[in-house]
Formats: structure tokens, sequence, C-alpha cells
């Protein structure tokens, strides 16, 4: 029980870090109030243009591998509302690299504050609220244009995946980032796995090969965050003919990511050895 306690008045402890620095670099951003709006909004069109791409290659077809607009706008909703999350709220961990080879994260080490809060708040940016914006945006338009029967199991799935999708992200960002700590400068492994996995959710799955669609089942458990939920939600079998359990299963893989992303942080501090400077 006691231990329960400590775990609990840590993780408050780790999230407080976070908002008060967060909020810190907030403030120093809204002092400038036109650059902010204007950045944000300019950060709402650039990414509303790979929306945009998916409208022009319907101009040409009806279907995309047997998907609609909208089902394939509902695919890109969900994976931006989970990237644009999980971006919003540790995207800056990618510096832990920058940190490593220079030796300033002893900074952070030594500060009475979680290291990982520290290095998710760093610069933190209300810029990226655009992205969160726009996907929200495209969703709510795929919502009303889905020609799906809404049952309340149904209904109540689209926010559990948002939930899980962007915990699952946001292990993926941490997971990642946490290569640099042997590597050194592997912030374009993360951004591979994280940007070009949400760019790879926002197509249907039926797009790409089998092999593909099982390494982001067994592998980097992407496909939890939209594919296998959309499934059930948008009524569409399965390319592998997986069990339907694995419909329901993001809650699990969620938790296991969380799970392995802190393994890796755990691991990553025991083997930084500093600069010696």
């Amino acid at each position: 029980m006691v231990e329960d306690e400590t775990l609990a008045a840590r993780a408050g402890w780790a999230v407080r870090s976070w908002w008060l620095i967060a909020a810190m670099w907030a403030r120093s951003m809204l002092t400038y109030r036109a650059s902010f709006v204007l950045s944000l909004a300019a950060n709402v069109l650039i990414t509303f243009l790979d929306f945009a791409v998916l409208i022009l290659m319907f101009r040409h077809t009806r279907q995309l591998a047997g998907w609609t607009l909208p089902e394939t706008g509902f695919l890109y909703g969900t994976s931006s509302v989970a990237l644009g999350t999980a971006n919003f709220l540790v995207g800056s961990v990618g510096a832990l690299g920058e940190r490593v080879r220079s030796g300033a994260l002893d900074t952070m080490l030594i500060r009475p504050a979680p290291a990982l809060s520290q290095l998710a708040a760093e610069r933190f940016s209300l810029r990226r609220l655009g992205r969160l914006v726009q996907a929200f945006a495209v969703l709510g338009w795929s919502l009303a244009a889905l020609d799906v029967r809404w049952t309340w199991d149904r209904v109540l799935m689209v926010p559990a995946l948002l939930l899980c999708g962007s915990v699952i992200f946001c292990a993926v960002f941490v997971g990642c980032s946490c290569v640099q700590f042997w590597w050194g400068d592997a912030a374009e492994l993360q951004n591979s796995v994280t940007y070009g996995g949400s760019t790879l959710l926002q197509y249907p799955p039926t797009v790409f090969a089998k092999e593909v669609v099982a390494g982001t089942v067994f592998g980097v458990p992407l496909a939890f965050v939209n594919w296998l939920p959309a499934l059930h939600i948008l009524g569409r079998p399965d390319p592998l003919g997986l069990p339907v359990a694995f419909r329901f299963a993001s809650p699990l893989a969620a938790a296991l990511c969380m799970l392995a992303a802190a393994v890796a942080w755990r691991a990553g501090l025991r083997a930084y050895r500093s600069t010696g400077s």
C-alpha cells in the first residue's frame, strides 16, 4: 500500500514537473502573440497539405484498395490525432542525443525533478497544436461522412483508440529516443518510426503487403493505434485473418508499450556516463 502511494506520488510529481516547465515555455512564446498566431496558422495549413494529397488521389478514383475517402479520412484523422498528441506532450525527447553528446543531461539529472519530464517539456511549443487542430477537423468530417451503423461499442471505441493510440506513440517517442544513449545521434530513427509510422497508418492496410501489416502488429505495434480498431468500427475484414480479439487489444498494446519505454529509459540512464568534462 505504501509502495503504491509512493509510485502515485512520483507519477504526480512527474506530471507536475512537466506542466510547470511547459507552462514556462508557453508563457515565453505567448509574449509575441502575433508571431504565435501566424505560426499556428502556418502549421495548420502545412499539415492540411498531407490530407490534400488524399483528396487529389480520390479525384481520380472512387476507392483506394476498397476504402472510400471518408474511411481513409478516418484513418488519417485518428493517426494524426494520436501522433499530434504524443508530439505535443513528449515530442522534445528527440533532443536527447544532443544532450548526451554535450553532457548537458547532467544538469537535468541533478535537478529535483524527473529527467524525462524535463526533457519532454524542454522547448515546449504551442505551435504543435496546429497538427491537432487540423487532425480533429479531418476526423470530425470523416465521422459525419461515414456510412456506419453507430452501435454503443463502436461509439466508445473511437475515444478509446485515440487515447490508446496517443499512449502508444508517446511510448514510441520515448523508446526510440533512448537509442541515443548508445548511438549518440539517432533522431532520424525516431522520426522514421513516429512520423513515418503515422503516415503509414493514414492509408488503408490493404494498400500494403501483408508482411508490412504483420510488422505493425507483431513488431512495432502501430497497427493498434487505428488499423485494428478501425476494422471493427468500419466493419472491415482483417487482411491478416487475425482473431477478433486483436481489434480490442489496443489498451493492452498501449500498456506493454509504456512498460517497454520505461525499461528502455531506465536502461539508458544506467548506461549513461556523461562526457567526463
